[in-house]
């Protein structure tokens, strides 16, 4: 029986957090561990571990009792994670899809090796390494490793802009002419079936190098769409996933597709399916990973989901009256993470907006955007 199985996730943040609400709908027995005492989800299990998940002998330990091992973020001991797998813990994703997935030159040597496009890059060791590629500039340069939420990407123009650069591991990019960018959420069971959810057109916020706000269905033709998918099923299959994984595109200028990313978790592009798919990224996670049917990944409405970030101290106040505001309206989810406030720019919550048409859904999304960042703040 389901409630007879133990599960485990590693790491707290507001992913696992949603991930645990499903969990609790399948009647699951959940542990959870992390190294910050006040992650969101202490407040969600009995059963949540301080230690760090980067942590050899603290992953061990969590996970030599459990029966499944899931992730909420890819920053995980992945020696443990393969002691556990042959010890007989299922892992999923499994340690060696983490592995890659873990550094991004690696990542992307495995995309370019199973024939799946990528911006052209070359990895550089450290800043006086990076002075050795002068003559790749301008280009972007992201740290191979612990790089998210944009911390770990930096457009170096000109070679006095090295001095600024990541002194680290790094890939150097060729800048890519983009037209969009967009993130398609594939699902992979144990059998090899794979589903995946509409493509979503991301809008970063350029300064933070954060996502700002999504629309789905996104707004590209047919065709690009059908490709978007089929590049997200080819890399889920190379992986052999087991699991949802975000894989992020770049949609050039000339009509070219690149992956970008990716992340073989719950993933902030797919925040939307809480209320506008029949089954939830979360959900469908929780499936996976128990041998469960698929659900079904259709798209019940179109949706804008737009990020709460942290806002600046002066502007609290402001942002508690717009929450009040934006629940006032109709077919408007609010989701609050239950971070410890206090990092301006971090990811505290996110909106998510439903609507018969993206029109109307968009007219309310300005709306929103412009109560939360304030009339100051809108350009």
């Amino acid at each position: 029986m389901l409630e007879d199985l133990k599960i485990g996730i590693l790491g707290g943040g507001q992913l696992g957090a949603m991930l645990l609400k499903y969990a609790i709908d399948f009647g699951l027995h959940v542990s959870v561990m992390d190294k910050n005492s006040d992650a969101p989800c202490a407040r969600h299990t009995q059963s949540f571990i301080n230690g760090d998940p980067m942590n050899y002998d603290d992953v061990i330990h969590f996970g030599k009792d459990l029966d499944i091992i899931t992730i909420e973020k890819e920053a995980v001991n992945i020696r443990a994670l393969k002691f556990l797998q042959q010890s007989g813990v299922n892992v999923y994703p499994s340690p060696e899809v983490i592995g890659i997935i873990q550094d991004k030159f690696i990542q992307k040597q495995f995309l370019a090796a199973n024939h799946i496009p990528v911006v052209p890059g070359v990895p550089v060791l450290n800043r006086e390494d990076l002075r050795n590629y002068t003559g790749n500039l301008p280009a972007c340069l992201k740290k191979c490793n612990n790089g998210y939420d944009g911390k770990g990407v930096i457009v170096l123009k000109t070679a006095a802009d090295i001095e600024n650069a990541f002194d680290e591991p790094c890939v150097l990019e060729e800048l890519v002419d983009i037209k969009h960018e967009i993130s398609v959420i594939v699902s992979r069971n144990q059998e090899g079936a794979i589903e995946c959810y509409d493509p979503v057109l991301m809008v970063f916020n350029h300064e933070r190098m954060i996502l700002d706000f999504q629309m789905c269905p996104a707004n590209i033709d047919r065709d690009v769409a059908l490709q978007a998918c089929n590049l997200a099923v080819k890399t889920a299959e190379a992986l052999k996933l087991v699991g949802i994984m975000a894989v992020e595109l770049f949609l050039a200028a000339d009509g070219k597709l690149y992956v970008n990313e990716l992340a073989p978790r719950p993933h902030n592009s797919g925040h939307h399916t809480i209320e506008a798919n029949i089954t939830s990224q979360f959900e469908q996670q929780i499936r996976l990973i128990l041998g469960l049917p698929m659900g079904d990944t259709k798209l019940n409405k179109p949706a804008v989901m737009i990020n709460i970030l942290e806002p600046a101290a002066h502007r609290k106040s402001a942002i508690t009256a717009a929450l009040r505001t934006i629940l006032c309206t109709s077919d408007v989810h609010l989701h609050w993470y239950g971070k410890k406030a206090g990092i301006e720019g971090r990811k505290m919550g996110h909106v998510t907006i439903l609507e018969n048409n993206m029109d109307n859904a968009l007219s309310k999304a300005v709306m929103i955007r412009h109560l939360l960042k304030g009339k100051n703040d809108e350009k």
